[in-house]
This record gives structure tokens, sequence and C-alpha cells, in this order.
């Protein structure tokens, strides 16, 4: 079965059909890295993550490139306020760049909570300040840009017929409700910057040189080019929240086309909200209304985060998420089940074992049916209430299944943090007596023990690599 995707510019799933097979050249927006990520935000890196794992297990040769916006992200979406850096900055008395530095480690160690893996490009965007000059220059020699003296450099988007129909904007009707307190010298509402001057009474913190004057780069500019950078003039799959398609991607796709004259990217794709239940109705997880979760948050209240990322796999990508404390608590409970059943089929493994087909397949459908993860875990509840399958290959397939969810199945322990040192000796101690008591055929004393075990709610599990134990 072929790689089915919802593509955003069409509104329907398509087969996916790469530029180059069996390259694929995928851009994700990146954060803006002036506050700690929270879990909604990081919801939209998992799908990514899910994305690129199915892609590598589907036979594609996958290039992920991630930006790390660092300058010109306006409090305002709409190009509008200061720059979220120089804000925060300003907060925590720190410099621009301390702020850049410390918030993206601190995004790089969630991701590696969750099992996100990193791209295989991060790109920053004060790092590619000569990139984004050069774009602009080429959209003013092509016509599409103007100046407003004091302010910047902005993209005329009445010169690209085609600007607001991948996010189905009602451009006249934007018109005739534009503010009357829009920018001086803006020509349409939807106009955008390109290239800032730096304020004259403020203290610069992060400027440039350019052709038109000292100054930075609009939010905007930064990921056309830098994807045109590493991955060239065309794109197979562009990802990020909903949040950006009206604006950020709608803006990209006008300014990357002005630019090269034909189409940039092939498929869009997009994950939906996490949002908070609330008595009143549901509302968006988000930085500026103080409504959000981190993954700190949740290690502090003793939550593996890989039980959020399950969590996150009962939800489709494209579907609103409702996120509480009683449903991750679910979430922990059904983590737990898997991962008891991980370790009770992995004790049986062995070199013979290999994966179940048919449940394999089940699974792989599922997948690459646009990334039903929903399907994708009751694939994997059927496995494992296959009594009649062998243990060793239950396991292998559990193996094969995880490439996709990144659930760390591999890497799955016993959660023994309440077994203290001394006790976690004296059950190794009793598993060699009770090895022992076996070879010599002492039967009643192996009994013995096991039943001492359990009664202290150890389980011992016998298989083809020896005797593990749980808690029960």
């Amino acid at each position: 079965m072929a790689v089915v995707l919802y593509n955003t510019l069409s509104r329907q799933k398509d087969p996916f059909e790469p530029i180059e097979p069996p390259k694929v050249r995928l851009y994700a927006c990146g954060p803006t890295v002036y506050k700690f990520a929270h879990i909604g935000n990081l919801r939209t890196y998992v799908f990514v993550d899910i994305l690129r794992r199915l892609l590598g297990t589907s036979g594609y040769n996958v290039r992920h490139v991630m930006n790390v916006t660092d300058v010109g992200h306006r409090t305002s979406d709409a190009d509008e306020g200061e720059d979220k850096m120089v804000v925060a900055a300003r907060l925590e008395g720190k410099t621009v760049w301390e702020i850049a530095q410390f918030y993206w480690d601190a995004f790089r160690q969630d991701m590696a909570c969750l099992n996100i893996r990193e791209p295989d490009v991060w790109c920053r965007a004060t790092d590619h300040i000569p990139e984004q000059i050069d774009l602009v220059k080429t959209l003013e020699e092509k016509g599409f840009t103007y100046t407003i003296e004091g302010d910047g450099v902005y993209f005329d988007t009445s010169k690209f017929p085609d600007y607001g129909k991948f996010a189905r904007l009602d451009i006249e009707g934007l018109q005739a409700g534009a503010r009357v307190g829009m920018i001086e010298g803006k020509r349409h509402p939807t106009d955008f910057s390109l290239w800032k001057f730096s304020p004259t009474d403020k203290q610069r913190l992060m400027e440039w040189d350019s052709p038109w004057g000292v100054g930075f780069p609009g939010w905007h500019v930064e990921c056309s080019a830098m994807a045109m950078k590493h991955l060239g003039d065309r794109v197979d799959i562009h990802c990020g929240g909903t949040d950006l398609i009206p604006i950020h991607h709608t803006n990209e796709i006008a300014q990357s086309e002005a630019a090269l004259g034909h189409t940039w990217v092939n498929v869009w794709m997009h994950g939906e909200f996490l949002t908070l239940a609330k008595t009143d109705g549901d509302v968006r997880m988000s930085k500026s209304s103080g409504e959000y979760v981190t993954v700190p948050m949740l290690i502090d209240k003793g939550y593996d985060p890989l039980a959020y990322r399950y969590f996150l796999l009962n939800g489709h990508y494209r579907q609103q998420l409702a996120f509480t404390f009683e449903a991750l608590d679910g979430a922990v409970n059904a983590y737990g089940r898997l991962k008891r059943a991980a370790l009770d089929v992995r004790a049986h493994t062995s070199d013979a074992s290999q994966p179940i087909d048919a449940h394999l397949q089940t699974f792989r459908q599922a997948a690459q049916d646009d990334l039903n993860m929903p399907r994708c875990l009751a694939a994997v509840w059927d496995l494992l209430k296959d009594a009649a399958a062998d243990k060793g290959d239950v396991y292998a397939t559990l193996l094969e299944m995880d490439k996709v969810l990144g659930l760390g199945v591999a890497e799955m322990t016993e959660d023994a943090a309440d077994v203290s040192d001394d006790q976690r000796a004296e059950i190794e101690a009793f598993i060699a007596e009770r090895a022992a008591a076996k070879k010599a055929k002492d039967f009643a004393r192996a009994d013995e023990i096991r039943d001492t075990l359990a009664g202290r709610g150890i389980v011992l599990e016998d298989g083809p690599k020896g005797t593990t134990w749980r808690k029960a």
C-alpha cells in the first residue's frame, strides 16, 4: 500500500509521490526560542517525528530540515509589536543570544524526553542572514516589493494573484475591513514585511547591514530562504501547526513562488491544537494566555514523558485533542500495560523470532493511511492479545511497529524506582538461589522461592535468556 497523506493544499488525502524518489525533502517549522515550549507545541513535533519515521520505514530516504527562529518573530504574527526575542531578553535580563541558546537547548531536551529524533539539519535564522537578504533582493528585482520609509521592505500581495488561496482567505473582505490604524504606508492589509529597519529610538540588539539599510529580516522570509538553501527550490513536504496556515505559510508560499516562478511545496501538512479542557469549554494551550503545561512540569508531577507521547497517539494529528491530567493518567495506565506486555514477550525471544506479517501489515496500512495512530494502537493491542502467537514473534513484531510509534519498546525496563538497592540485591540473590535449586532438581525449594517473592509483589518470568522479575 502506498503512503497516503492529507494535503492542506488540495484539502484531500492523496497518494504520496516524492519529486525524486526515494529522496524526500521534508521541512518543518521549528520553535521560536524565547520561552519554554509547551506540550501543545510539542504535539506538532511528535506528529512530524511519526511522519518521518513512517517515511523511513516505507523505503524513503528523508532529509529533514527544521528552523530555529531566533530573530524576526514579532509579538503579533501579523508583523506588529516587538521581536519576541528582544522582549524575552529584556524581561530576563539576558542578551538575546543567551535567550536563544538557553531555550533552544531546553527545546532539544524536551525532544529527547519525548523520543523525538532531531532533524538532519538545524538552521538558525541568525546564521542565514545573507540567504534572506538574497531572497528579498530577488523579490525586489522581480517587482514584488515596496519600501516604507523608516519602517521596512514589504511584499506587495496584490502582485501575487494566488495570494490567500492556500488558506481560503477572503481578500476582498479583508480589504474592506482594514483597520484605519494600519501601518502608515502599507498598501494592503495582507502585505507583510521582508526586512525591517532598526528603530532609531531604541537599543539595537539584533541587526545587520543590508542594501536597504541596517535592520533585521521579517519572520516569514527565514523559512523560505533556509528551506531553499538546504533542500533546493522544490520541497516534497512542509509541516507545521494549523495556526501557521493563514499567515505564515500563506506568506511563505507567496514569497517563495514569486521568487522561483513555480510551485514550491508539493504537500503541506498541519497538526491540530492541543486544548485544555475547561468547564466553560476547551481553550487552546498557549504561552500568551499562560494556559499551558511543559514537559518539565509533567516530570515534576511524576509523569513519564513517553506516557504523554502515548496519550498523543490516541488522537489523529488532524483532530484537536483535549488534555486533562485525568486523561493523561489513563494513558499512563495503558502505557504501563504495554510496558509489562512488552517485557513479558521480550523474555521469550530467540534468534528464530520473526515479525508476524498479518499483524504488521494491519499496522502498516493504518500508519500509511495519513498517520492513523489510533488504529495503529489498536493493531498493537490486537497483536498483544493474540494468544496463539509465539511470544518471541510478538516481540519482534512490536519492535517493528515501534519504529513508527517511537515509544521506546527496545529500551523498556521495569519501573523499580521504589525498590531499594538492598531489596534489588535480595531479589537477585533469590533468583540465583532458585536457579541453583532447579539445577539440583530441588523443585520444591524453587517453587518456595517463587511463592516468597510473589508474596512480596515480585513476579518471576522464565525465558530462553534466563529469569527476569517485575513488580506485580
